[in-house]
């Protein structure tokens, strides 16, 4: 039976984020106490879905407690990994771990490597990018780094032109070339699949496609490339923590051929191994 705690309320992602930063470091002991279990916060679709594989086939077997809790936000597992209350946490990318950590004053680290999920451009009225019409309405994730990754996604596409070098700093003021007059509307990455019956087109995370019942693979109009990507996921400690034997337990386990053959069989390709 999985151990499971869903917070879906935008209220309590920001309420997390104010008291998880001042409570830092009067936390749960749990997440220090190195006897007791991993508890790992993860987003549902990858995330939850893959610790759940760890923990119900392969952690006994490593001697590992693996505890899981589901959020849906990218706001809070972080704050509960600074505050203590939970002891790492496995959703985000190298380029937002390291804004979040500069905007929010924490200090987080990675420690490993598992997946990529490629972003992707979906629509209900469009067959292909080409087909969007002039002047669509494109939903994109209001998050710094997504968003300018987002952006990065619709420049390979040729559907719009960046300035050289903005990389994940990128925005909406950045774009010199707009050819199909393209407007953007901005909104928490969470609430992009909704948005597809009023928008033209969404650019949307891999693991809300999947939790939207989309299929990267198939669906989109046009897909991120694997190929030197940076924006696989990580299982994130706060600092100070990577020599936790329960995270090193679980680090081993999240990048082993049983995880790799998991993601290939259950995903199809919406999910990529990175190791």
């Amino acid at each position: 039976m999985r151990n499971t705690a869903k917070i879906t309320t935008a209220v309590l992602a920001a309420g997390a984020l104010t008291l998880g930063l001042s409570a830092c470091g009067s936390g749960d002991d749990s997440a220090s106490d190195t006897s007791g279990p991993l508890v790992v916060a993860a987003t549902p679709v990858p995330h939850a879905e893959i610790l759940n594989y760890v923990k119900d086939n392969l952690a006994k077997e490593e001697g590992l407690d693996l505890e899981v809790k589901e959020f849906t936000d990218y706001v809070t597992p972080n704050t509960a990994t600074e505050d203590g209350s939970v002891g790492a946490n496995y959703f985000q990318t190298e380029p937002y771990l390291e804004d979040f950590n500069k905007k929010n004053g924490t200090h987080l680290k990675s420690v490993a490597s598992v997946h990529l999920e490629p972003l992707g451009l979906y629509s209900k009225k469009a067959d292909k990018a080409d087909d969007l019409k002039n002047g669509a309405t494109v939903a994109v994730p209001n998050d710094t780094v997504t968003e300018a990754r987002a952006l990065q996604l619709l420049a390979a596409n040729g559907l719009l032109t960046l300035k050289e070098g903005v990389g994940t700093s990128a925005t909406t003021a950045d774009i010199t070339e707009n050819p199909k007059n393209l407007k953007f509307k901005e909104l928490e990455a969470a609430q992009t699949p909704r948005s597809l019956d009023d928008v033209d087109a969404a650019v949307i995370n891999g693991n809300y496609a999947l939790e939207a019942d989309l299929k990267p693979a198939e669906d989109a109009l046009v897909l991120e490339s694997p190929e030197d990507n940076p924006n696989v996921n990580l299982l994130v400690v706060k600092e100070g923590n990577e020599d936790d034997p329960r995270v090193k337990k679980l680090a081993k386990l999240l990048t082993s051929d049983e995880v790799k053959k998991f993601i290939e069989d259950e995903y199809a390709g919406s999910v990529i191994a990175s190791f």
